[in-house]
């Protein structure tokens, strides 16, 4: 009885300090900390990390590597973390081609993959794992947005992404809403930073609306181009293309642009004012939608493991699917290939006490799935 009441006693003091694990846990982040994609990393790794230190839970070990943007360094770090390091779960990939290298490997060998960012078509449809969860979107649901937004006014769009799995699903999802015509469907190489060519192809195109998905230092690079050339047609994008991460960099170029995006620093519930706050106080900036994603996987991660070990993993899974959070997104919720159901916002860049920033203009899309749901068979 003593021993049981020393357990007891133990249990109320972890749960008194921080999120009480039922074993501990070791997860190995990948994520892109260098090169031009480098922006979108840092904010996921902190992100992470801030949700992390706010369970508050000593049980929990976090290895971090660089996988410089390339698929086959992602593969040697996924491989050393599973066989060395012994980690229970992978997370922090930003990019799709690298996300495709390493996750069927990792939940091939048993191990829970939870998704801070990429989230391509395959892997929400018929290649769908009970160990594979996406804390972020399903690739095409921002586009999907922004399809739905361009139908207001625009009758000739140019849409432009990059020679990838996730470029490729979001012109996919541009597509599937868009009812007008379209002026051109042009896909770049991926981390391009000259793109004359493509702006003298928006010039000439007749289009009165162009959509781009450029994420980091592509969209940058673009934007700041596009704004020297006085090209003077409207440009739209998801949230990724004038995320925070980016913004800094753009600069003015940006301002007036429409995006998507299931968040944004100026929403309105206690959890968003709670998490800007917490950054700001952190990393003294502000978190763009990279670093909301991963703060949510990683308050996924921690809310699970409260429950169940990751050793039992129909138990671990479980917990996960439940999905038993506050996120700063408002509602949030699995659908039955493990990729939320949320909301989608328009989003206007704005500068506010001269900060370059993303104002929600309206919701765009309530409780949104993805398209690939129904080819999984979970």
């Amino acid at each position: 009885m003593k021993k049981m009441l020393a357990a007891a006693t133990l249990a109320l003091t972890l749960s008194a300090s921080g999120l009480a694990f039922a074993a501990p846990l070791k997860i190995g982040m990948i994520t892109t900390l260098s090169g031009g994609g480098a922006g979108l990393g840092i904010d996921t790794r902190d992100g992470f990390m801030l949700a992390i230190k706010n369970a508050g839970n000593k049980d929990i070990t976090v290895v971090t590597e660089d996988d410089a943007q390339k698929p086959e360094l992602a593969v040697q770090i996924a491989d050393k973390m599973i066989q060395s390091d012994k980690v229970d779960i992978l997370t922090g990939i930003v990019w799709s081609n690298l996300l495709m290298a390493v996750a069927p490997s990792a939940t091939a060998q048993g191990k829970f993959y939870v998704s801070t960012n990429a989230a391509p078509a395959q892997l929400a449809g018929a290649a769908c794992n009970k160990l594979y969860f996406n804390a972020a979107y399903q690739n095409d649901n921002l586009h999907e947005a922004m399809g739905q937004y361009a139908n207001k006014g625009y009758k000739k769009m140019f849409i432009l992404a990059p020679n990838y799995p996730a470029g490729k699903d979001s012109l996919t999802g541009f597509k599937r809403y868009y009812k007008g015509d379209l002026a051109a469907e042009v896909y770049t190489q991926v981390g391009q930073t000259d793109y004359a060519a493509e702006i003298a192809q928006m010039r000439a195109s007749g289009a009165d609306g162009i959509f781009v998905f450029l994420p980091g230092g592509m969209g940058i690079a673009f934007m700041k181009q596009f704004a020297q050339s006085g090209v003077k047609i409207p440009v739209m994008g998801p949230g990724f293309s004038f995320s925070q991460d980016v913004l800094p960099a753009i600069g003015d170029a940006a301002l007036g642009a429409k995006a998507s995006g299931q968040w944004a620093p100026d929403f309105d519930n206690a959890a968003s004012k709670k998490f800007v706050a917490d950054f700001q106080k952190e990393y003294n900036r502000l978190p763009s939608i990279y670093a909301l994603q991963a703060y949510d996987a990683a308050q996924l991660i921690t809310a699970a493991a409260s429950k169940a070990s990751v050793k039992d993993a129909a138990a671990f899974g479980a917990e996960l699917k439940k999905a038993d959070i506050k996120s700063p997104r408002g509602n949030f919720k699995f659908n039955t290939n493990q990729h939320p159901i949320q909301d989608i916002y328009l989003t206007e860049v704005v500068k506010n006490n001269g900060v370059l920033t993303n104002k929600t203009v309206e919701k765009i899309f309530s409780d949104h799935g993805d398209a690939y749901a129904k080819d999984c068979k979970l």
